[in-house]
């Protein structure tokens, strides 16, 4: 049996990861440690909570006595660190960028730092496209320099760098993942595509920055995760893999897309003040992951489809947390 840890299990990406893991792999068990910060729900992985290949440990990547304990126990020979775990809101790290340096760069030390120590067979940070910056035409592949605009991106990026030196100067297995921007169930709602869905359910309209002409690559977050298993299971050490859609469209137009499903009118969108340093467009060459045979399973249509009905179900999950929410407009 192969033991993953996953860190940051109970937010968007890592819980719907464990549960895809589970499903599709009967050679694994996982543990899930998680801080429970605002965007960690324990109610995200409800459904596999009694699985007997699943574990859940309440607790911080940067705590080195935890991550040590908890490397401690497993068969390093078959275990795998996969690390979830970050602040990952734009505004917020706008606002105040300590807790993303604290996390985002001194919990990856820890856990590199853990995961040498106790000789783990594969380490895998999951970054994002964001570190690339952005680019007005062509595609980001995994050799770009990096050029971050904002906090968070500039503490990801760092985290990557970091994890690269591990792996030059100590030869650890490290492998860096670079997706796109993910949608799909349990997204917090602060986020873009949630905050919108969320709104017109409650009858509201829907912020959008700027000229809403900045362009994003949509990737449903079950295509992520089937990426990041084909990585888990192909990677290879010291390499960067993107996993994008290829989906790419201004975010007024998906705005409209999601009025349209909704058979709602355009004049529920809001222009609201851009965001400081807004990056105008995101593209990835996902090629090198392609070459071990992955590639999105959903549509952008269908994938937005599947995910609005989700958030209109599933009420009970996310109006207790929108309710709490300081949801930053600009």
């Amino acid at each position: 049996m192969k033991t993953i840890l996953v860190t940051g299990g109970c937010g968007f990406i890592g819980s719907n990861f464990i549960r895809h893991m589970l499903k599709k792999r009967r050679d694994v068990s996982i543990i899930n440690l998680d801080k429970l910060t605002y965007a960690g729900n324990i109610n995200n992985l409800k459904d596999i909570a009694k699985d007997k290949r699943y574990k859940f440990i309440k607790g911080d990547i940067c705590n080195e006595k935890l991550v040590n304990s908890i490397l401690s126990t497993v068969d390093s020979r078959q275990s795998t660190v996969i690390n979830f775990a970050a602040e990952t809101h734009v505004d917020r790290s706008i606002k105040d960028a300590s807790a993303f340096i604290k996390t985002n760069i001194d919990g990856v030390r820890v856990l590199l730092g853990a995961a040498k120590k106790h000789k783990i067979k594969k380490f895998i940070q999951i970054s994002t496209d964001e570190v690339y910056g952005d680019i007005e035409k062509g595609l980001s592949a995994e050799t770009d320099a990096l050029l971050p605009n904002s906090p968070y991106a500039a503490s990801k990026a760092a985290a990557d760098l970091l994890c690269l030196s591990y792996y030059r100067t100590y030869k650890m297995p490290i492998v860096i993942v670079r997706s796109s921007n993910n949608f799909g169930p349990y997204q917090y709602p602060e986020k873009v595509m949630p905050l919108f869905i969320t709104n017109l359910i409650e009858g509201k309209k829907i912020p959008l920055y700027g000229d809403g002409k900045n362009i994003r690559e949509w990737l449903f977050v079950e295509d992520n995760c089937s990426g990041i298993e084909r990585v888990f299971l192909k990677g290879k050490t010291g390499q960067i893999y993107n996993i994008g859609s290829g989906k790419r469209i201004h975010n007024l137009d998906m705005a409209k897309t999601i009025l349209k499903k909704s058979g709602l009118k355009y004049d529920r969108i809001k222009f609201v003040n851009d965001r400081p340093g807004h990056d105008r467009r995101y593209a990835l060459d996902s090629g090198k992951l392609k070459k071990f045979g992955w590639r999105p399973l959903h549509s952008f249509d269908q994938a937005l489809g599947l995910t609005i009905k989700w958030y209109r179900d599933n009420k009970w999950w996310w109006k207790p947390l929108k309710t709490r929410a300081n949801i930053i407009e600009w």
